[in-house]
């Protein structure tokens, strides 16, 4: 249709619509290109009021996504204006458009142009070249153009400064760089405004600075500044990556109050929190919540709650949600996809990951670096190495590229099987590929010590450790793949031929290495590294290596040391002063972080006999409310502690229920102490905890038994305990004494034990 023709029916079906408005149809709806394009703004130029319309023109355009058609009339307008600062807006406009769209590059030559050209050197150009460089996420780049700005003698405004803050939120700079911004828009008496605000929570929430984002939110109520729901929201999110999802709940129930009233990314956010808490059930209760609520759920919504059916091992659900998706025409992505391998690997069913992969693939969806790593990592839990290389060699072969998640998930699953030594060497891996490690994957290694497994043979040898790779654009073999010769030696069984004692001195050396690579690096630990130095202890063969850990305990934080090692050598006044002090600041974290904490301490203080430190400890945690559902007369809750906590709140327990016999009360006509099913061992309702507790009740000749119906719990009859709680023997067993007294060891008379070099 020629433009004559495409113009008279636009017009005579949109007669009433502007001049403008026309325009952007006619751009938009073009046969012809640049040349048609520029037939269009020569017949409306009339009509078109300078700057304004253009500017028009060029919003309109980038909200369609038409950044072509968009610097063409900019090209157009730029030519015709003659006055500088109508040519200053229009530059602006064009910069703010293509920052929009991402395409900060282009926006930069529109900017550089405008300066040389003596019509780009204001202040709303230099901050629409921040903002651009801010969607982008380049923070360097949004900072190196406001230093510019103010060397050229501009003072920053309101907007600047708004961009700039979101450049450090959108381009994941830490919150002291924000806030040295923001100290700088307050002393230059420019006063913030709820964008200002909303920014530098979204940088607090990308750094899960918790309490920085819940003081900025006060301030905000005390300058009066009013909150929408883009500030609730990213309050939520921060509080939710910090693990307070109890205070999510709060801050979410006081919404209404200010009128604000929750959306599909609110609920969205609540759930994702809920979820990456182990709160499932409190996840799906806030799906129904949506549905009640009218908010529909999007592709996000669904594959999140598909994920957590998935987690669950509850895969019928699962699939219903994914074929709810589609009857409402959302198909199954690869995200989606993504979160099935994840679910059903870690249930251990790995001929229905082979499955679904296949399907996926069917399916013409390309399967991305996060479905590589649930494959990789699941079939590492599982020990099917031969499927492991299998899937890496794939991914090479797709030219992807493994980041910090990657190399952390693959980590952290030889970790689960304590592979120590095999983590070190990806962890040089990863580094000689220029990724940054980060306390996580630390943690992990630092965690598997002394839980070694035995690697069984793999009859399916692998035949190649080489890898492929790309050179320009070419594939080629990468002989020392360190990755693949991981899995090769782990398929052929060498893992399982060294010897034990040989094994964990290698290990522990290992995990020396690994403490000193920290330092180097200067990777700050937080509360789950401290408490994977306690476990690492408790597995240690003697108080002298536990030493040598605890010794790099303190050089992280004195005061974790302190306690650590002062409960060691015995309580005293002193030293439970400064164990108060530690739980207040656990306490302030989330309740499985916190529960972590305790356990590792019990355990180090169980392992090396100071047993009525580790029921201390416990207490403090129960009146602390650390573990859930603890314990009441009749039932002892267990399934959320370490063997250690258990032991010694069985103990507290049977001395407290003791207490009720001898004042003369009746317990209760059946007791039950609940230890969990063990779903992780190979015997459901087998796991470690179980077997500790069994131990314990016949050292201690406590008359409860194995239930019929639950095989991780372990029943009696209120009757036959009073019975036995009253025998003259049983107090004597039931108090804790402590098994030795530990040497004060000094450092400097440690065995010379040197770290294996990362």
């Amino acid at each position: 249709m020629s433009f004559k023709k495409c113009k008279g029916k636009l017009m005579k079906k949109n007669s009433e619509i502007s001049p403008c408005g026309v325009v952007v149809e006619l751009l938009v709806s073009s046969p012809g290109g640049f040349d048609n394009i520029d037939d269009i703004l020569v017949e409306f130029q009339p009509k078109l009021r300078a700057s304004d319309d253009y500017t028009f023109l060029l919003r309109e355009l980038g909200n369609r996504g038409d950044w072509v058609n968009a610097m063409r009339c900019f090209e157009f307008a730029i030519n015709l204006e003659k006055r500088r600062n109508e040519k200053g807006k229009l530059a602006s406009s064009m910069i703010s458009t293509l920052g929009r769209l991402g395409k900060a590059d282009l926006a930069k030559n529109v900017f550089d142009v405008a300066v040389s050209e003596g019509y780009g050197n204001t202040v709303y150009a230099y901050s629409a070249l921040i903002s651009a460089y801010a969607k982008s996420g380049c923070c360097d780049e949004a900072i190196g153009v406001f230093r510019s700005m103010k060397d050229s003698g501009l003072k920053p405004n309101l907007v600047t400064y708004n961009a700039l803050i979101d450049a450090c939120g959108k381009g994941g700079a830490n919150y002291k760089r924000a806030s040295e911004i923001f100290n700088d828009m307050l002393e230059n008496g420019v006063l913030p405004d709820r964008i200002t605000y909303n920014s530098l929570l979204a940088v607090c929430s990308g750094a899960g600075l918790w309490e920085v984002a819940r003081s900025l939110f006060d301030e905000m109520v005390h300058r009066r500044i009013d909150q929408d729901i883009y500030t609730y929201n990213t309050l939520l999110d921060a509080a939710c990556n910090g693990g307070h999802i109890d205070v999510a709940f709060e801050i979410m129930a006081t919404m209404a109050a200010k009128s604000v009233f929750p959306n599909e990314v609110t609920y969205s956010t609540m759930i994702r929190g809920c979820a990456k808490s182990g709160k499932m059930d409190r996840a799906l209760n806030l799906f129904n919540e949506m549905k009640l609520a009218g908010i529909k759920l999007d592709r996000v919504s669904y594959n999140t709650l598909l994920a957590i059916y998935a987690n669950l091992g509850r895969f019928n659900e699962a699939f219903a949600v994914g074929k709810e998706m589609e009857s409402i025409g959302i198909k199954k992505d690869v995200v989606t996809y993504n979160s099935l391998l994840d679910g059903f690997g870690k249930q251990g069913m790995y001929d229905k990951v082979k499955e679904l992969f296949v399907e996926m693939k069917r399916g013409n969806l390309c399967p991305n670096l996060l479905t590589y790593s649930a494959l990789i990592s699941g079939f590492c839990k599982g020990g099917l190495y031969k499927e492991a290389t299998e899937a890496y060699t794939e991914f090479k072969r797709q030219g992807l590229k493994a980041d910090v998640v990657f190399y952390s998930n693959l980590i952290d699953a030889l970790c689960k099987k304590g592979l120590v030594e095999s983590c070190a060497l990806l962890l040089d891996e990863m580094m000689r590929d220029g990724i940054q490690p980060n306390v996580v994957t630390y943690n992990s290694i630092i965690n598997a010590f002394g839980q070694t497994e035995t690697v069984d043979y793999a009859e399916t040898q692998i035949e190649s450790s080489n890898s492929l790779t790309y050179t320009d654009g070419k594939m080629v073999v990468k002989e020392d793949d360190q990755i693949i010769e991981v899995f090769k030696q782990l398929a052929c069984g060498k893992s399982g031929n060294v010897k034990q004692d040989q094994r964990t001195r290698k290990d522990f050396r290992c995990v020396l290495g690994i403490f000193r690579k920290m330092h180097e690096m200067k990777i700050k630990p937080n509360v789950v590294t401290f408490s994977a130095i306690l476990n690492a202890c408790s597995r240690c063969n003697s108080f002298e290596e536990a030493s040598l850990l605890l010794e790099e305990l303190r050089l992280f934080d004195n005061q974790v040391y302190g306690v650590a090692y002062g409960l060691l050598m015995g309580h005293n006044e002193h030293t439970w002063s400064q164990a108060l002090s530690l739980f207040d600041e656990v306490k302030r974290m989330d309740s499985s972080t916190a529960s972590a904490f305790y356990n590792a301490l019990t355990d180090m203080l169980w392992h090396f006999g100071q047993k009525r430190g580790a029921q201390l400890v416990v207490l403090e945690g129960k009146r602390r409310e650390v573990w859930e559902n603890t314990w009441t007369q009749s039932c002892i809750d267990l399934h959320l502690m370490s063997s250690g906590a258990a032991r010694a709140m069985v103990h507290a327990w049977l001395l407290n229920i003791r207490s009720t016999v001898f004042e003369g009360h009746e317990l209760p006509r059946l007791l039950s102490i609940l230890t969990g099913w063990g779903k992780h061992s190979k015997v459901v309702g087998d796991g470690a905890l179980k077997r500790a507790i069994e131990a314990l009740l016949v050292s201690i000749g406590a008359p409860f038994q194995v239930a019929k119906c639950n095989i991780g719990r372990f029943v009696s009859t209120g009757a036959v305990v009073t019975a036995w709680l009253r025998e003259s023997g049983t107090l004597e067993v039931l108090v804790l004494q402590d098994d030795r007294t530990l040497p004060r060891t000094r450092f400097d008379l440690l065995p010379n034990l040197q770290p294996l070099p990362l």
